[in-house]
């Protein structure tokens, strides 16, 4: 443990953050640190209980005084992301974080440093292990496999918190207050189709559309970002509507969470309309280029002459196939109305594969409304049902309705005007944490998520500000000696 560490302000939490990092805890083999923080309770005396998924949950009554404020659940997860440098020769199954101060920052040596979610867990430490802290009850729960599923938040059954209040201490900027996500589900649209051979007069098209921008599907998604399957869909409509074009195969897209880049058809043309056929393309680039400029500025429409290919699409399939994934919605579905600027509803068109008579189409479906997130799914999923596909719907994690109005959301956003002279970015974020799945049996309880500066997360580049984790440590104290009574 390294004394440059644990002589950082507050001591304490420092301390326990040394302690915590000593003990190996990736994602899905949570066992020792579950063990550590059942020895860390019962070392305290404290009630200790481990559910059936190991998620650890140990209570502290109020301090006195304080016995008629509303209880609050401290929450943050064990597990970590083992990532190391290559050459760096770290055993994450046998050693600790080796950690060190560069400024105001603590990194790890070539590792990633588990602030995330360490220092949340090391702060909620700190206030067990406390005796001069004044705060109300606590139930602090701890959960297993945050970075690899959430199992652990959606295993956490009803009945086993009393709390009405969840601070989640996982928000990765010292000036957010996170008050909603996103959930999602995944759309995944499968069938065959009939085969033809290419007739004679063709010519063949390897067509691609490329260098867009991309970006992450959820977090990304309002900044009006090309998709490349939508943009070789309108391109491959266009030219078998007005060029008799034949499609062989199209491949586009990748992961379900990233807005795709790239595309690539191989096509076939009749040789009487393909000099035209090269003359509207290279109209569409302008357009394209046009619409997209500020987005996707390296936006390119390519094709090479190829050999013909053996083996088409059915004529009227191709059309179906085409309109389908041109009704299928990509991008913002409905903006929230009650928080300026947050996407509610979103869909990302992530993958199109179609080759060798079967094709695959696959969606990510977000929502922070679980109602609107399944009504979208059914959107999508009737697009595709009428040319015969089969539509599986899977994945589904809820979202978290932000509440803005929710007196613990209010008392912490006039504390930090008060505490530290701005305003505070009260906001909901279009992606997954676990308040939503936790949402699911305790849905009666208030969620608010916060914590310090944290960069680089998941990486060995990740590190975390020391005076920032000052200033979460002064927010969190002064709050739990705000929390409103019973």
């Amino acid at each position: 443990m390294s004394e440059a560490i644990t002589a950082l302000e507050p001591q304490a939490l420092w301390g326990h953050f040394a302690d915590l990092n000593a003990v190996p805890r990736p994602s899905k083999h949570e066992e020792r640190v579950i063990q550590f923080m059942v020895d860390f309770g019962k070392s305290l005396d404290l009630p200790v209980q481990v559910d059936e998924v190991g998620n650890v949950i140990i209570k502290k009554p109020a301090t006195p005084g304080m016995e008629n404020r509303q209880t609050v659940v401290l929450q943050s997860h064990l597990d970590m992301v083992h990532q190391q440098n290559a050459g760096t020769g770290f055993d994450f199954a046998t050693e600790g974080i080796r950690m060190r101060v560069d400024g105001d920052w603590v990194k790890a040596e070539g590792t990633t440093l588990g602030a995330d979610n360490g220092i949340g867990v090391a702060a909620i430490m700190t206030i067990l292990a406390s005796k001069d802290i004044p705060h109300p009850a606590i139930e602090a729960l701890f959960t297993i496999d945050e970075e690899t599923g959430m199992t652990g938040a959606q295993g956490l059954k009803g009945g086993l918190l009393e709390g009405s209040i969840l601070l989640n201490l996982d928000t990765e900027d010292d000036d957010e207050l996170t008050i909603g996500c996103a959930g999602g589900i995944d759309v995944s649209v499968r069938g065959r189709y009939q085969v033809e051979a290419c007739p004679a007069g063709m010519i063949g098209l390897d067509l691609a559309v490329k260098g867009l921008t991309g970006g992450h599907s959820g977090m990304d998604i309002h900044k009006g970002r090309g998709n490349a399957n939508k943009l070789m869909n309108r391109l491959l409509l266009g030219l078998v509507q007005d060029f008799g074009a034949r499609i062989s195969r199209i491949d586009g897209g990748g992961l379900r969470n990233a807005i795709p880049r790239e595309s690539h058809a191989l096509v076939a043309l009749p040789n009487e309309t393909f000099a035209e056929a090269q003359n509207w393309l290279d109209q569409q680039q302008e357009v394209l280029s046009a619409e997209y400029q500020t987005t996707d500025p390296d936006l390119t429409v390519a094709r090479t002459m190829v050999d013909v290919p053996m083996s088409l699409l059915a004529k009227d399939f191709q059309s179906q196939l085409l309109r389908a994934i041109y009704a299928c919605p990509s991008g913002i579905y409905r903006l929230s109305p009650d928080i300026p600027g947050l996407v509610q509803t979103s869909n990302n068109l992530a993958r199109v594969l179609v080759a060798d008579g079967q094709y695959e189409v696959l969606c990510l479906t977000r929502s922070s409304v679980d109602s609107e997130k399944l009504d979208l799914a059914a959107t999508i999923e009737s697009a595709f049902v009428l040319i015969g596909a089969e539509v599986e719907m899977n994945g589904d994690y809820p979202g978290w309705t932000p509440k803005p109005h929710a007196p613990i959301i209010e008392t912490m956003a006039t504390l930090y005007r008060e505490l530290f002279g701005e305003e505070p970015k009260v906001a909901a974020c279009h992606a997954g944490l676990e308040c939503g799945i936790l949402g699911t049996n305790y849905p009666g309880m208030d969620m608010i998520s916060f914590g310090p500066n944290i960069r680089g997360a998941h990486s060995p580049d990740e590190k975390v500000q020391v005076s920032s984790v000052q200033k979460f440590w002064r927010y969190l104290l002064e709050t739990l000696a705000r929390v409103p009574e019973k």
